[in-house]
């Protein structure tokens, strides 16, 4: 009877400490909106410190340290997100960009790649990898990518704006003019400046 008890009573505080964890979590997260950004950390490192495997604790601290150009230390707090939950489609996201940061596009690349594999619908990973993918001028799989978007999403504007420049870019002009004029019907004013300076042509027209 006696065993049974002091059973049970560590199984309440097991739990006790993994719910005392999430709560910190959950101050540390109020504190960020609030924008008390040193009082959230030392609620995160307590979160942390009471459970070793908690990623979103791990996240949010990345975030914060990524803010103040701690970048080595983000990148840390991400990777150990990722060991916690290797499942965790935002860690991977937002690992892949401080690589962007620091212009390892191909890492990049696949982290977005990895967060894709985890939430076949992540739109901005699409849209983040097609731009690691234009800076590697890989425009054809980067416009795969923004067209994945607006499959997803008929009325992305973005899409439509980026799309329609990667097209451009890849010598596709009577498409891309195209897109450029859909991004501005749905409200993006860029694109009119973008259409009166490369579409507006001959060589534009008769690109058929």
């Amino acid at each position: 009877m006696k065993k049974l008890t002091f059973l049970l009573l560590l199984l309440c505080s097991v739990a006790a400490v993994a719910q005392t964890s999430k709560e910190y979590t959950q101050k540390g997260r109020e504190l960020i909106d609030k924008r008390d950004y040193m009082e959230a950390i030392l609620n995160l490192n307590k979160a942390i410190e009471l459970d070793s495997k908690n990623s979103s604790a791990y996240l949010l601290r990345a975030t914060l340290k990524e803010k103040f150009e701690d970048l080595h230390g983000a990148m840390k707090d991400y990777n150990l997100a990722i060991e916690a939950n290797p499942k965790y489609a935002d860690a991977f996201f937002a690992r892949g960009n401080v690589k962007m940061r620091l212009q390892d596009y191909y890492g990049a690349i696949e982290d977005y790649t990895a967060a894709i594999g985890i939430n076949e619908n992540y739109v901005e990973a699409y849209f983040n990898r097609g731009k690691a993918k234009q800076l590697l001028l890989a425009y054809e799989d980067a416009i795969n990518d923004v067209t994945k978007i607006i499959q997803i999403n008929p009325k992305s504007i973005d899409a439509y704006y980026m799309r329609g420049i990667l097209r451009l870019d890849f010598g596709d002009m009577k498409n891309g003019c195209l897109d450029l004029s859909k991004a501005g019907e749905l409200g993006d004013l860029r694109a009119y400046e973008i259409i009166k300076e490369k579409c507006n042509t001959k060589a534009t027209t008769n690109n058929d």
